[in-house]
């Protein structure tokens, strides 16, 4: 794996191959921030990464210029491989790892972002649930962006927070508001 674009271009990392985290891939991880590039400024977002897995998704923000990370892995593995990658990257101060339940975590936290990404395992029991389960808190500022990553299975078109869905083969990204 590697990091597409900012101060860490090119940097490659590799997680062990027991890692049971399925990555966001290379291409559509490009999409996305392709996408975000156009819409949000780095250097002012705060983020929150629920189900880290690799932590390529905040290592993305962090390489951009965002330093208000906040990343959330329940698997002590991909924990301690986030903390890991932070640390030799020299992204200390940009992204805070957190070992909690990401449901946990967002009921418990008292904390705004301008912007949370998730993606849970696609076999998720009761992944549909998940936009109402995050919007039951207030975790986003005033026009922030909940960013749903998923499986072409499924649809969140018909959600009363749904804005629009980018598609990338079989990975789609749903966005809220």
């Amino acid at each position: 794996m590697r990091i597409i674009s900012g101060t860490l271009k090119g940097r490659r990392f590799s997680p062990p191959k027991s890692f049971s985290a399925r990555p966001t891939t290379d291409i559509a991880r490009e999409s996305l921030f392709n996408v975000l590039n156009n819409r949000v400024d780095f250097d002012e977002l705060s983020v929150l990464d629920l189900f880290g897995g690799t932590g390529s998704i905040s290592y993305e923000f962090a390489s951009r210029g965002c330093t208000n990370v906040t990343t959330v892995e329940l698997n002590y593995k991909h924990f301690s491989f986030i903390k890991s990658m932070i640390k030799e990257f020299g992204l200390d101060d940009d992204i805070q790892v957190i070992k909690a339940d990401a449901f946990k975590y967002i009921k418990k936290c008292n904390l705004q972002y301008d912007l949370v990404f998730a993606d849970p395992p696609f076999d998720l029991k009761d992944f549909e649930s998940i936009p109402d389960r995050f919007f039951e808190n207030t975790l986003l500022k005033t026009d922030g962006t909940f960013i749903l990553e998923h499986s072409d299975k499924m649809s969140f078109e018909q959600h009363s927070r749904f804005t629009e869905v980018k598609k990338y083969g079989k990975v789609h990204f749903s966005f809220f508001m």
